[in-house]
């Protein structure tokens, strides 16, 4: 299972930072999407720059203009980008057709989505690379919100999943018991005194 660090962060200076200091133990660097629409695309360019080696996501949580916004995110060099769910199937396929055309993926953000498994397997047979089982900020503060309920919803959409959803590394090991491909860490390594080492806890507790 791969380690997404999600930067939820404002500016490119800080998430270059982050990048610096987690990239030894994450295979995907996650540009947030405050940070795209706080710095626009060039803050993708400028983190792809600084880590050829690591794959790029952009996570536009693009609702409308799919191939639009998808051909854009690519060109600055994103290597992967995310379209929400909940948006219709004509966006998700233009989003899916410019990944073709650069040689990229597209991952289908299921944040809002009322039943995620089915919704799964529906943009997955759209030509997606794989879902992402997300609960958002604002749920993870809900009273009663728990985590498993994304497990249980990639467990049951049988497709290839990652789960995000205040992943740390106490948790990390029950999202790869459940299957997913990724674990997306975010608040756990940037709220971290030492970022680093909080990346480097959660990708230890990960088995190969």
């Amino acid at each position: 299972m791969q380690l997404q660090f999600a930067m939820d962060t404002l500016t490119t200076d800080d998430a270059l930072r982050l990048a610096q200091a987690a990239a030894p133990h994450i295979d995907i660097l996650e540009l947030g999407t405050p940070l795209v629409k706080s710095e626009g695309f060039s803050a993708i360019t400028a983190v792809k720059e600084a880590h050829p080696d690591k794959t790029v996501l952009a996570d536009l949580k693009t609702m409308d203009a799919g191939e639009l916004e998808a051909d854009e995110a690519f060109k600055a060099g994103a290597d992967l980008v995310t379209v929400l769910g909940v948006a219709g199937d004509s966006t998700i396929s233009g989003a899916v057709q410019a990944a073709r055309k650069h040689d990229k993926g597209v991952v289908v953000d299921l944040i809002g989505s009322p039943d995620k498994a089915r919704r799964a397997k529906e943009v997955i047979d759209l030509g997606v690379d794989f879902v992402e089982m997300h609960a958002g900020l604002d749920e993870q503060a809900e009273e009663g919100y728990d985590f498993r309920s994304l497990l249980e919803a990639g467990r049951q959409s049988g497709v290839a999943f990652s789960v995000a959803g205040g992943i740390n590394a106490g948790s990390v090991q029950e999202v790869q018991e459940a299957g997913a491909q990724v674990a997306v860490a975010g608040s756990a390594i940037y709220s971290a005194e030492d970022p680093g080492a909080a990346a480097e806890r959660i990708k230890a507790n990960i088995t190969a």
